[in-house]
């Protein structure tokens, strides 16, 4: 194979569109705690690595442990193609697993800490429990934790409960994507894109309720708003068109939408803080979105 061709294979194994959807997290729990705690660039930049670190485990772990089921359903995937051995993948996993804990201790041990039980919800789901039904939280708790990631900035996880909600609401909206993801081959998924479909009802909910508690401006309510709006829109026509015809052709393409409007859920939660943390948090979705035109998103 052509080098060329061994990096698309890797950063098809990566979901490189995905991983600028990890940084948002850092940002938005970061942007949480920015106003008593003064957040340097240095240490946030640090985090933001780990996250993207940690993310890219995450989906080649995915694929070591897939590789069989991968083998019959996708067998155009970098691991059954043979593009990337399984052994590598299991290395490279490993390896970046190490260096997203090992690069956010650098920053701060606490933060060190969050990544080690990022890394712990990782290797939960996708080696014991991605195929029951409670996988799903270890999946959503990642997110979750990946936001509070950028929590850890602060110095303590002893924050508001207005703070720890936010991760909460990330938590239970991937929690659902998730399930929705779980039967994207099989077809006959309507339950658990009506489940996705009231996550993203309530992540909306929750933005709005958290701008009125926060009484910001009137640029940063415009600006929530306005990603508000676009996360509802932008996912709920992918969600409407799986719902009413819950095939792989559909529901595979909603998944990949609801993934990359994290960044969007995150911008919209930021910008309550202030404009500028929701502007560039959001800002992360155009490379995301203009890679996922190249590669896969799930």
């Amino acid at each position: 194979m052509t080098v060329a061709g061994t990096v698309r294979s890797y950063a098809t194994l990566f979901r490189l569109p995905n991983l600028w959807t990890a940084p948002p997290d850092v940002l938005l729990g970061a942007a949480l705690v920015s106003t008593g705690a003064g957040i340097r660039p240095g240490p946030l930049a640090g985090l933001c690595v780990a996250s993207v670190f940690l993310y890219a485990a995450g989906t080649t772990l995915n694929d070591y442990v897939d590789a069989e089921e991968d083998a019959r359903e996708r067998p155009d995937r970098p691991i059954p193609s043979g593009d990337v051995s399984r052994t590598a993948a299991l290395a490279v996993g490993a390896a970046f697993l190490a260096c997203g804990i090992a690069v956010a201790a650098l920053v701060r041990p606490l933060s060190g800490g969050v990544a080690a039980a990022l890394a712990a919800s990782i290797l939960l789901y996708d080696g014991v429990f991605k195929h029951r039904r409670v996988g799903v939280v270890f999946m959503g708790g990642a997110r979750g934790l990946n936001v509070l990631l950028g929590v850890s900035l602060a110095g303590t996880l002893d924050v508001s409960p207005a703070v720890l909600a936010v991760p909460a609401v990330v938590l239970g909206y991937i929690a659902a994507v998730t399930f929705m993801a779980a039967g994207e081959t099989t077809g006959d998924n309507r339950g658990a894109v009506a489940l996705a479909i009231a996550a993203v009802a309530l992540a909306g909910l929750a933005v709005v309720v958290r701008l009125v508690a926060t009484s910001q401006g009137t640029a940063a309510a415009a600006l929530a708003l306005v990603f508000v709006v676009g996360f509802l829109a932008w996912t709920g026509r992918a969600l409407r068109r799986a719902y009413h015809d819950p095939s792989p052709a559909t529901v595979g393409p909603a998944v990949g939408v609801c993934v990359l409007a994290q960044a969007v859920l995150d911008g919209a939660f930021a910008a309550t803080v202030g404009p500028a943390w929701g502007l560039v948090t959001a800002g992360l979705l155009v490379p995301a979105v203009a890679l996922s035109r190249v590669f896969d998103v799930t």
